[in-house]
């Protein structure tokens, strides 16, 4: 594990290679998955706030799930508040664009501006983030519908951690995405010097 302030992230975030290619999975992860992307209480606020924008981009079966079930529930797995699905399993805030699943959030933000672009789980994906008290625990969460994104991120030669950089930075910071790309240096030159041994 690689320690920076009070996260601990796994050594498979900054070794592995992860590159989104949307144009060859077509945005499946928006459907794919027991349960809808989870929210903390302030990004539900922060939806509500800029509902009315967010549903000028909501498709029609997406309205009708937002009119009699809300944006928001708890999955009944860990009671964790999550988005709402459609009846087809896809997030209620998908949107389809040229075959491809798209976030109504992201796009009214775009046009908007009101500094949300996407709950930070879907944002930071596919990295996770556990908290236990005080500390948080980053994870890779590897999924084989993303088989092309590890190829993308190979031959790009982009690996995890530079992938999420600005979802990580929204959610600890740039000073402390600065200190996680010094103590990067620091593990592969340890790394280094110990496969030489």
């Amino acid at each position: 594990m690689i320690k920076v302030d009070n996260c601990l992230i796994s050594e498979d975030i900054v070794e592995k290679s992860f590159a989104c290619n949307v144009s060859a999975c077509k945005g499946i992860c928006c459907i794919e998955g027991d349960a809808g992307a989870p929210l903390d209480k302030e990004e539900v606020d922060k939806i509500q706030s800029h509902l009315q924008e967010i549903k000028r981009e909501m498709d029609e079966t997406g309205l009708k799930t937002l009119k009699h079930q809300g944006f928001v529930e708890k999955d009944p797995f860990d009671q964790m508040l999550v988005t709402t699905c459609k009846p087809n399993k896809e997030c209620v805030f998908v949107v389809r664009k040229d075959g491809i699943l798209n976030c109504a959030i992201e796009i009214a933000n775009t046009k908007n501006s009101f500094n949300f672009p996407k709950p930070i789980s879907c944002h930071l994906y596919p990295i996770r983030v556990d908290q236990y008290n005080e500390f948080y625990a980053l994870n890779y969460h590897r999924w084989s519908i993303c088989v092309d994104a590890c190829t993308k991120g190979k031959k790009d030669d982009v690996k995890v951690y530079q992938f999420a950089q600005n979802a990580l930075e929204r959610k600890f910071g740039k000073t402390w995405y600065a200190s996680l790309e010094k103590s990067v240096k620091e593990y592969f030159n340890k790394k280094g010097s110990l496969d030489v041994k």
